[in-house]
Formats: structure tokens, sequence, C-alpha cells
């Protein structure tokens, strides 16, 4: 297996969405370590602060929730990388996306209209465009799913029913693109210190340590299975028994584990 130093050698560039902050900047920050040749572009509403990188970090001012936005950016970026970067493979990092607790549809029907066009819609959208540009560069389409997508989600249905979309969707798409040049990595991280459960409407700590991991731990696993060909991978030892466990029953029963479990465990820690 490739080291993890050897995972992005053959990449000249990244385009993240969402890399202001959470897994998204982890992506960058590890990325730019293991590779500082590489140029990163990122699609999101605001810019990234990460140290050493002001030169071969591109910021594309980019509202994900609306589709002229990301048809305004994708061909001014790969303009850009054109120029900047006319050889090498291509790595897309569909990682931006975000969540809600509660009672459906709380916190308010638009909220769970948004969450659908970013973690859904904007994936297909980014990737669709730029997918004529990476199959002549070649190169990798990673999107940032969850363990949610494993099992139907009580009270964060939305949430777990786009993350089980784009799962499916990135598998489904590697087939698709056999003999292209171009392949797919699902990641499917379980509870990771971001600011993804503030905005879900959850208070601090809602998330215990003993069950969550860091955005870098998550990038770290990614970027190990990005070396070694991997077409899904879920970071995390205890995020991989639990998703055997919950593909292993029906889709009812599994339904009504995860309501009890997180309805006792966060419903009383969404903020009022």
């Amino acid at each position: 297996m490739p080291s993890l130093s050897e995972a992005l050698l053959t990449f000249s560039a990244v385009i993240v969405t969402g890399g202001s902050s959470g897994i998204g900047k982890s992506f960058i920050e590890l990325g730019q370590k293991l590779n500082p040749e590489l140029v990163f572009c990122n699609l999101s509403r605001r810019s990234p602060t990460v140290n050493n990188l002001a030169k071969k970090l591109n910021h594309f001012a980019c509202d994900l929730s609306r589709a002229e936005d990301v048809a305004r950016v994708v061909p001014e970026l790969i303009t850009l990388l054109e120029k900047t970067t006319p050889s090498g493979r291509i790595l897309l990092i569909n990682n931006s996306g975000f969540g809600a607790y509660g009672h459906f549809p709380e916190p308010n029907l638009a909220h769970h209209l948004e969450m659908v066009d970013v973690n859904v819609r904007a994936v297909i959208h980014v990737t669709g465009l730029l997918l004529p540009f990476l199959k002549t560069r070649g190169g990798v389409i990673m999107t940032v799913a969850s363990t949610a997508a494993f099992q139907p989600t009580a009270f964060m249905a939305t949430y777990g029913a786009t993350k089980a979309f784009v799962l499916h969707w990135s598998l489904a798409l590697h087939e698709e693109l056999r003999g292209s040049g171009v392949t797919t990595l699902a990641v499917c991280p379980g509870p990771t210190e971001t600011e993804f459960y503030r905005r879900a409407g959850l208070a601090k700590g809602s998330v215990g340590e003993a069950v969550s991991m860091t955005g870098e731990a998550v990038v770290t696993a990614a970027f190990r299975a990005l070396g070694a060909g991997q077409v899904q991978v879920v970071p995390g030892w205890k995020n991989q028994l639990y998703t055997f466990a919950s593909s292993k029953i029906s889709k009812p029963l599994a339904a009504r584990i995860g309501a009890h479990v997180i309805g006792r465990v966060r419903l009383n820690k969404v903020k009022r």
C-alpha cells in the first residue's frame, strides 16, 4: 500500500468545496503538507485562512446553494487551472454540506431545501461541469458522505437521505467511469469535531469525545484510501463497526434503533 506521503504525488491541483472550515479546511492543510507543489481551488462563501499557502490557494466566492453561482464560478476555475497547471491529474473533493436536528421540518422548511441544494444538487452540478475537464487530465472525484448514509436517520431525516444519495451516486459513478481515467471515492465520516453541529442547531458538547474524530483524522483516512485506490472508506474502527452492523438489519429496524439513539442522546441538546 502506498504511504500517506505518496497519496497526492500524481496530482497537480485540488478543487475543494466548503474549504473555509472543518473537514474541508483540513483537506487543504494536510494536502499542502503532503505535496507543497499542489495548487488549491476553494469554492465557498468564505475564504479559508491557511498559513504558508497564499500563492497556492485560489478562492472562488460561491454560494453552493445557488445554481447561478456554480455555473459562473466553475468555468472561471477551469480557465485558471488551464493556465497555472496545464498538466497533471485533478482531485475534486465534494466536501461542502450541512445538516439539521429535530422534528421535520425544524428549524424551518427553507433550511431543509437549502440542505438538499448544497448536499445533493451542488455535488451533481459541480461534478457535471468539471467532468469533461477531469477526463482530459485524469483524476479522482472524492465525495464526503457520512455514516448517516447507511440507515434511515430519524430527527435528521433530510440530512441522512442526502448522504445516502451521494454515497450511492458516487459508487455508481465509479462504475460508469471505468476506463475513462477518472475514478471516485466516497468518504463516510461519523461524528467529527467541526462547525457542522453548531450549524445543525446542537449545543456545544453534543458530540462526545469518545465517539468523535478530528477533521485531520478523517482527512488522513481519506488520503490513505485515495492512495490505495479504494472506492469507499469509513474512517475510524467504531464507525466501521457501526455501519457494518446497521447494514445487516432491516431498514425499518435500523430506523427504529436510530430514532431511539438520536432522540435520546441528541434531541435534548438541540438549542432552543
